[in-house]
């Protein structure tokens, strides 16, 4: 079992920055590719950000590519969002999640493990 704890999100201002991170406990995370998604209200959720077991491939939606980054710190059984130029379409509730490896598309649903969520609120 792996238990995930997002923090990090917040109200800011268009164009502003946020990071998210993304704690886990149970098992070493690097075992694991871990995704960040997002689901906005009457939205379906939208994976925004892969990233694999030893960092070495990341998967990003068109929409916050050039603005997000994604990385881990196995050592510290952590992943991150960086998030710059922050939209008021990025206004959601973020999740990360934890897989393991299975099938071509590596960075799909579905997930293993998900943490509660945190709320991201960008304003215009």
């Amino acid at each position: 079992q792996v238990q995930l704890v997002e923090s990090g999100g917040g109200l800011v201002q268009a164009g502003g920055s946020l990071r998210l991170s993304c704690a886990a406990s149970g098992r070493t995370l690097s075992m694991y590719i871990m995704g960040w998604f997002r689901q906005a209200p009457g939205k379906e959720r939208e994976a925004v950000a892969a990233i694999s077991e030893r960092s070495l491939s990341t998967y990003y939606v068109d929409s916050v590519k050039g603005r997000f980054t994604i990385s881990r710190d196995n050592a510290k059984n952590t992943v991150y969002l960086q998030m710059n130029g922050l939209k008021p379409e990025d206004t959601a509730v973020y999740y990360c999640a934890a897989k393991v490896r299975r099938g071509s598309r590596w960075f799909g649903e579905p997930y293993d493990y998900w943490g509660q969520g945190t709320q991201v609120t960008v304003s215009s």
